[in-house]
């Protein structure tokens, strides 16, 4: 696997959070997730805590301020679905803003949003602190199953193949004339999402043929030394450490 390849969410930097080996913070998000879906929906003030934490995470990090929010768009969707949870939701209802909401429904919703957001953050900060194939070797030091880090790992690596393949179907597409304007454009969106399927399919062939002839054995190789000291173990987990006492005191 290339080692050069990069992500849209990785910002390069030399950071004390940049320099953490990847299963320390793979580690420390874990805990931290686990942290936050523990505390009781009704410590409003816990959660402060815990983004305000995150918060000194991305300072010491030194994240651009605008690039954390604009990544967390993949969290809409969560977002719409808590805001339709007081709507439709039964039991004691209330009156918010001259709308008539379910008070079971918004602790729901709030309960989603806070827990959703917080661990989006977290996930994004692993992301932007830590190059890809990074991730993956330290998936791999934390012992996650071998054929789920290789999995990963190959849709990683060609998940840009895949990409420039459809650029490419598209400009074809709209050389000869192509606008997808209606629903009778359909036909042709499919057949293409058809070639581009077979065109992938063999190309993850040809892939694994070549692995094979130069000895590919279902292992892959590591190619990185990803060791951790105490110190990096315990500066990396000081945030799930700094949760769990936020939650102690919530209880």
């Amino acid at each position: 696997m290339g080692a050069g390849h990069g992500h849209r969410l990785y910002v390069p930097g030399d950071s004390p959070v940049h320099r953490l080996p990847a299963q320390c913070k793979l580690l420390a998000v874990l805990c931290f997730a686990i942290v936050v879906v523990a505390t009781p929906r009704e410590r409003f003030w816990a959660f402060g805590v815990y983004a305000l934490l995150l918060v000194a995470v991305a300072a010491v990090a030194r994240i651009p301020p605008g690039h954390i929010p604009r990544r967390m768009v993949i969290e809409v969707p969560f977002v719409l679905f808590a805001f339709l949870i007081p709507v439709i939701g039964l039991g004691e209802r209330t009156t918010v803003l001259g709308l008539s909401l379910s008070v079971p429904g918004l602790w729901a919703a709030w309960n989603i949003l806070a827990k959703a957001t917080l661990g989006v953050v977290a996930s994004i900060l692993l992301a932007t602190t830590s190059e890809p194939r990074a991730v993956l070797l330290g998936a791999q030091r934390l012992r996650v199953p071998g054929l789920l880090v290789q999995i990963a790992m190959f849709m990683l690596r060609y998940l840009d193949v895949i990409l420039d393949e459809m650029r490419r179907m598209r400009i074809a597409r709209e050389s000869r004339g192509f606008e997808a304007r209606n629903f009778r454009q359909i036909p042709v969106i499919a057949r293409s999402a058809g070639a581009l399927f077979i065109r992938s399919y063999e190309r993850g062939e040809r892939v694994h043929l070549a692995m094979l002839s130069r000895g590919y054995t279902g292992q892959m190789p590591i190619i990185q030394k990803m060791s951790a000291s105490a110190g990096q173990w315990g500066a990396a987990l000081a945030l799930p450490l700094a949760a769990l006492a936020v939650w102690g005191l919530s209880l």
